[in-house]
């Protein structure tokens, strides 16, 4: 079995629509895919209703989460979507994301870069606004190369010149939700430090302790010995290991199925979810 735990559709700030994310999985050659937008589960209907044949689909989302003054993102799999509680906190973070992106573009104005609200809300379309939404209007502005190259402290890394802060969950908080809600909680690229700070193996433990169920170890930017290092973490401490692509359509290089997670481990986090289950492709709408 092929099995990728961490893709994103237009519903957040990829470029496939849900229907054409899991067609593409499909054609990669993909047993199983998680479509995990940042706090939304809006395009669960339109890929469960287009999901081919000899595709499973596991639901999920990607929680924006903050620990000590550390961005994180937290991989929840598999939890009931309308409970009532970690619906209201999805709603929260949701809520924050225009008036952050609208902060961004203030500064980079200040800075002499002529993004507009206009601009970004178009590249967003129907999807929750983030910064990879003005990290594709630098793109087109010609102020960088890729959207990659946007997120430095120049421009949109944590504490970059142009970062602005919005509401995210406290992990141990998002943990407690999601077990509630029946689902499976995994720290997305723990240690993906082109992106800013990363939260230290202390602070893992602790979340370990409180009920997270696994990080996500094979992941385009965690090289070898990363990997290998979070290996030996994730053992000491009892955790599951994943692998995803993080695939974002054509706004970043990844591919689907770039990083697989092992059957056995699918497995695990399945049985272990009670708020929802995968769903069997019968042949797409």
């Amino acid at each position: 079995m092929r099995i990728d735990l961490h893709c994103h559709s237009t519903a957040s700030d990829g470029t496939d629509t849900p229907a054409e994310l899991v067609r593409h999985a499909a054609e990669a050659g993909l047993d199983v895919v998680a479509l995990t937008d940042h706090d939304t589960t809006r395009g669960h209907a339109e890929a469960i209703a287009a999901l081919p044949r000899g595709l499973t689909l596991v639901t999920g989302a990607e929680l924006s989460c903050r620990i000590d003054g550390i961005s994180m993102h937290m991989l929840a799999y598999l939890f009931d979507p309308e409970e009532p509680a970690l619906l209201a906190e999805r709603e929260l973070v949701r809520d924050d994301r225009v008036p952050r992106a609208k902060g961004m573009i203030a500064k980079l104005n200040d800075l002499g870069v002529p993004v507009t609200w206009e601009q970004v809300a178009r590249i967003a379309g129907d999807g929750s606004v983030g910064r990879p939404h003005v990290a594709t209007a630098l793109v087109e502005l010609g102020v960088v190369p890729t959207v990659s190259d946007a997120f430095t402290q120049d421009w949109l890394a944590d504490g970059g010149r142009a970062y602005v802060e919005k509401h995210e969950t406290d992990p141990f908080e998002a943990i407690r939700l999601v077990k509630a809600a029946g689902g499976v909680t995994v720290f997305a690229h723990p240690a993906a430090s082109k992106r800013g700070r990363t939260v230290p193996e202390s602070a893992i433990a602790e979340l370990a302790a409180a009920g997270l169920d696994g990080i996500e170890v094979d992941h385009m930017d965690h090289d070898a010995d990363t990997r290998v290092r979070l290996r030996g973490l994730a053992k000491e401490l009892g955790l599951l290991v994943t692998g995803s692509s993080d695939y974002h359509g054509s706004r970043k290089t990844c591919v689907l199925g770039e990083y697989t997670t092992d059957p056995e481990v699918y497995g695990e986090i399945t049985r272990r979810a009670t708020g929802a289950f995968p769903v069997p492709g019968t042949g797409g709408a």
